[in-house]
């Protein structure tokens, strides 16, 4: 039964759209009707006690008693005669509970075929002409009939007799009567044949019938265009998702004008999907960039041994041969490490011992370690280390400092100078390592930390170089929460600025 249902939401909300429209109409309608029901069978109700008010009231204001008449309607003859036995009725007694007279009234022969008269004025809310008018009709206790208008009907039958005087309301086949029965027990019944109200009624179930089909149709209508007109952005949606998941990362979903939940998504996912392609982009270029770095050693290695092994060598050229090989294979295997790191810095694999440190220190002891390359290089080298207590790796740390002032060395000029600050900054601890080599155009800065990049040939190929220095470093520093910023000026200089959280007094106790 699973396929009877589509799984498509815009189905499926259509379809309970339609329900619910469904459910609404059949309520309303059903109301509608019953209300209109009650309320035109009200008004009958109401015209029929008006009559029936009127005759009784003739009723009471004459005397029950008299000399017999005949019957008050000669077209009827001489009555259908008792048709309800009883107290008081042909051979009961008279008299005894219940009886008004308390045995106090005449024989039931004289009271049954006295006559009765309506005035002018009640007789005029009969129309004797209307077969489907207003009638009335009377009868005795005994349920012999005394008076009644002369378009009511042959073989109406007289209400069961009942103790109370209320108005009762009877509907027998296409008639609705209303009827009540005095003190002494005789029965008043107006009447009137409801065939036209109920053709009316039914005409009036037709009209709900068909509005509520166009209702329903249009709202069904109405309903599917908006469902569609909301969820063509959807559609959109995942139309570029498609896309993207093809291979055509540069696809966009496209924005409407207007500031809805739907936009703000299609704006969130664009934003996702652009920084996915820059991503897509970075490691397409990071997985070239580390080919040719690879590629560059391989050959040398692949070009060494071809070489050697092409003729017979001396066992010096054999040596020779070797180191370079070695040479050659210590840079390869640094340039593995590096890439090995960023990955698992990128990943966040990478394990941090956090604990307190000072970074006054850790620079201290990278410039003791660095002196012989900078005297090497004929720099001076300028400390102003004051104590910066911090939390993390020292040496994750180490190797940051490290590597800022390898770079200070390797691109200084000769006999230049660097300079190396250390010290509490705002909320945290700042290292600045400053250098006064040929500095950095301003449009290579926003790519300076980016892997494998390279400003101008004479900032590459530098000996034991991979080119991923600074990405280390700056991941490095963004696994401790810190910052490195740099500023340069071509000619001039270049210097890094590393900003740390400071340690708090829980990390110095730790």
């Amino acid at each position: 039964m699973a396929h009877l249902f589509p799984k498509s939401i815009q189905w499926r909300l259509q379809a309970w759209q339609g329900f619910l429209l469904v459910c609404v109409l059949t309520g309303f309608g059903f109301t509608a009707y019953h209300l209109q029901r009650l309320n035109h069978f009200r008004q009958i109700d109401d015209e029929l006690d008006r009559r029936l008010a009127a005759l009784n009231s003739e009723i009471v204001a004459r005397p029950p008693f008299g000399p017999p008449h005949g019957s008050a309607r000669p077209d009827l003859g001489p009555g259908p005669g008792p048709l309800h036995d009883g107290p008081g009725g042909p051979g009961g007694p008279r008299g005894g509970p219940g009886d008004p007279f308390d045995g106090r009234r005449p024989p039931d022969g004289p009271f049954e075929n006295r006559t009765f008269q309506v005035s002018p004025a009640t007789q005029r809310l009969f129309d004797p002409s209307d077969a489907n008018g207003f009638y009335y009709l009377l009868w005795s206790r005994s349920g012999t009939l005394i008076a009644g208008s002369t378009n009511a009907p042959a073989n109406v039958v007289p209400p069961a007799p009942r103790t109370d005087t209320l108005t009762h309301i009877r509907v027998r086949q296409s008639r609705r009567e209303a009827y009540h029965f005095t003190e002494i027990g005789e029965c008043i019944l107006a009447g009137r044949s409801i065939r036209a109200d109920l053709d009316i009624l039914n005409r009036f179930a037709g009209f709900l019938v068909v509005a509520g089909g166009t209702v329903l149709t249009l709202g069904l209508g109405g309903g599917a265009w908006l469902i569609r007109h909301a969820f063509r952005p959807l559609n959109a949606i995942g139309t570029a998702a498609h896309r993207i998941a093809a291979g055509n990362l540069s696809e966009r979903i496209p924005v409407g004008q207007t500031d809805d939940e739907l936009a703000r998504l299609a704006g969130v996912l664009n934003a996702t999907f652009a920084r996915l392609e820059a991503a897509f982009a970075l490691q397409r270029q990071f997985v070239a960039d580390a080919s040719h770095e690879m590629r560059t050693p391989m050959t040398v290695l692949i070009t060494e041994a071809q070489a050697t092994l092409a003729r017979t060598r001396t066992a010096e050229e054999y040596r020779e041969t070797l180191k370079s090989c070695l040479d050659t294979a210590q840079q390869l295997r640094r340039l593995t490490e590096s890439l090995l790191q960023l990955a698992q810095l990128d990943a966040g694999q990478e394990s941090f011992q956090h604990q307190p440190c000072d970074l006054a220190d850790i620079a201290r002891a990278c410039v003791e370690r660095l002196r012989p390359l900078v005297a090497e290089r004929g720099l001076r080298i300028e400390c102003d280390l004051l104590p910066s207590p911090a939390c993390g790796d020292a040496g994750r740390l180490g190797q940051v400092v490290t590597n800022l002032l390898s770079n200070a060395v390797v691109y200084n000029r000769d006999r230049g100078s660097i300079r190396v600050r250390c010290g509490p900054h705002a909320d945290g601890v700042c290292l600045s390592v400053a250098d006064t080599g040929i500095g950095i155009a301003p449009e290579h800065l926003p790519r300076i930390f980016d892997r494998f990049y390279r400003v101008d040939p004479s900032r590459s190929g530098a000996p034991g170089r991979t080119g991923l220095g600074l990405a280390i470093t700056k991941a490095i520093v963004e696994a401790h929460g810190g910052t490195i910023t740099v500023t340069s000026e071509s000619g001039v200089g270049t210097e890094f600025i590393v900003r740390l959280p400071a340690a708090t007094p829980g990390d110095q106790h730790a």
